[in-house]
């Protein structure tokens, strides 16, 4: 049990026979009426992004999530496969399941499994990654009046947008919370 004054961003909890993520929260002392607790929390099963306000000091379930360190092996139709490294144990996670993560995972790379009392919920990929671009739109001549970009394709097949001087077979680095292009590796 934990008190939603002991709230802190990363904590997870059960609440309404679910699971979630604190995002944000806020505590709030109006002038009138009682202390309360605002949050945003993400469901850890579906994703989904709710705002709840609590009173404050009210108790709530924490949740204890399992991490274990795997490799990502291959992908099936519509599964993914990854191999504990130190068991040498593999699990299936339904792709659906990781789709956005997918975007920044190649083989062999190495994940944080997230396990809920054996349910796997997802995975933690890292906060950068390193891939390579495969595909490349050529930079367009006096299209510098910006901070010129241009699209690009990294071997996952994830789409985005670089500068002009990156080029077919660069290996650039990728934030992976908003996606974005960060440096050349």
């Amino acid at each position: 049990m934990i008190s939603t004054n002991d709230f802190k961003t990363g904590i997870t909890i059960q609440s309404d026979g679910q699971l979630w993520k604190v995002i944000e929260f806020l505590h709030v002392k109006p002038g009138k009426g009682s202390a309360f607790v605002r949050s945003k929390l993400r469901n850890l099963r579906t994703g989904a992004i709710i705002e709840k306000t609590w009173r404050a000091g009210e108790k709530v379930d924490t949740a204890h999530i399992d991490k274990d360190k795997m490799s990502y092996l291959y992908a099936t139709t519509d599964r993914c496969v990854f191999m504990n490294n130190d068991t040498y144990e593999q699990i299936e996670i339904p792709k659906e399941r990781i789709e956005y993560e997918l975007n920044f995972i190649v083989e062999g790379m190495d994940v944080d499994v997230e396990r809920f009392e054996g349910e796997i919920l997802g995975v933690t990929i890292p906060e950068k990654v390193v891939l390579e671009v495969v595909e490349a739109d050529p930079a367009v001549k006096g299209n510098t009046a910006q901070s010129a970009t241009k699209d690009c394709v990294v071997e996952t097949g994830y789409q985005l947008q670089v500068p002009l001087f990156v080029n077919k077979g660069d290996k650039i680095v990728i934030t992976t919370s908003t996606g974005k292009y960060d440096t050349r590796a």
